[in-house]
């Protein structure tokens, strides 16, 4: 019972493959390295260079492996981008994953756990969003994510594949031990931009917008540490395993922290003041998210471990001092 993870170079994925090796089970690893790491992925992982776009090398791999599972992280994720991109997202988001989709009914794949985001909600009616929330993406990012569970889900209705979709929220932090965390250059994770700027990798960090209705003006979101969003997709699985139905499912803590509070972890964790600018809001932005996250926990028996701004802002800051280490040798 393999599990191929696709994106299993970067950030989240890199992620997930931790969390099975932990419980025990070694998951094939395909990536095309655009904006993964093959450093990230252990030695003992088989891993693969491939583009997902290319059906003939994915078929090889899941048969080769007797593959039984995939988790799909491979994909663009960054909200503005797309907006100034669209084409690219839908390519890689939704064309993309169709050819992965057709590959996994020709080789008799049982279980799918996608990569999805709260970014299908939009602007939501009311916080905290629950999965029954109206669907109305406000950019191409979240669009092309719904777009791919739809597809899913009708593939699911006339095929033999069980389909788990996870909502994530943001997405932020690095593995406790150290052993992986976000290396992408030029990020726009708040957490990691607010890191980098306390290390003095950049000059200063960009507030976009202050005048939401929110107490102190900045936006709110729900972050999860990413080592408890890893575990989740490997609950997902055993879950699946044991039976379960399709699924649909937020992944995040249930409770916000404003850019402002989050600038403030990052000062008091790190003991460094830097710079902090405020601008303009950018297209796209709500001014708050959160999930309602009781399907999840109770669905798939899952309790975070990691759930608090400190921890996570901790764990991506030491991160980042070994990534910083890391670039020098």
């Amino acid at each position: 019972m393999t599990v191929l993870i696709t994106g299993g170079a970067g950030y989240i994925g890199s992620h997930t493959v931790l969390s099975f090796l932990d419980a025990g089970e070694t998951p094939v690893v395909i990536d095309n390295l655009s904006t993964g790491f093959d450093w990230l992925v252990p030695e003992n992982v088989p891993f693969f260079q491939c583009d997902i776009a290319d059906r003939a090398a994915v078929e090889d791999v899941l048969r080769t492996h007797s593959i039984e599972t995939i988790i799909h992280f491979a994909g663009s994720i960054i909200l503005p981008e797309s907006i100034e991109n669209p084409l690219k997202y839908y390519r890689n988001n939704t064309v993309n994953s169709l050819g992965l989709v057709e590959a996994a009914v020709a080789c008799g794949i049982k279980h799918f756990v996608f990569s999805s985001t709260a970014a299908v909600y939009g602007q939501p009616d009311s916080v905290p969003v629950s999965e029954t929330a109206p669907v109305h993406p406000e950019a191409p990012y979240g669009a092309s994510k719904l777009m791919t569970e739809r597809m899913l889900q009708d593939t699911s209705r006339a095929h033999d594949l069980t389909v788990t979709a996870l909502r994530y929220f943001n997405v932020s932090g690095a593995d406790p031990e150290g052993r992986a965390g976000q290396a992408t250059r030029d990020a726009t994770n708040l957490i990691k931009v607010a890191c980098e700027t306390a290390l003095g990798k950049r000059p200063a960090l960009t507030v976009f917008g202050q005048d939401y209705d929110t107490p102190d003006g900045t936006a709110i979101r729900d972050y999860i540490h990413v080592s408890d969003l890893a575990e989740a997709h490997r609950l997902a699985v055993d879950r699946m395993r044991k039976g379960g139905s399709n699924l649909v499912a937020n992944c995040g803590y249930g409770r916000g922290y404003s850019v402002l509070d989050v600038v403030r972890a990052v000062k008091t964790v790190s003991g460094n003041d830097f710079t902090v600018e405020m601008g303009e809001r950018r297209a796209g932005d709500c001014p708050e998210v959160v999930a309602d996250n009781r399907l999840a926990r109770s669905e798939l028996n899952w309790t975070p471990r990691l759930d608090s701004i400190d921890r996570i802002v901790g764990d991506a800051y030491r991160w980042e001092q070994a990534l910083g280490r890391r670039n020098r040798v």
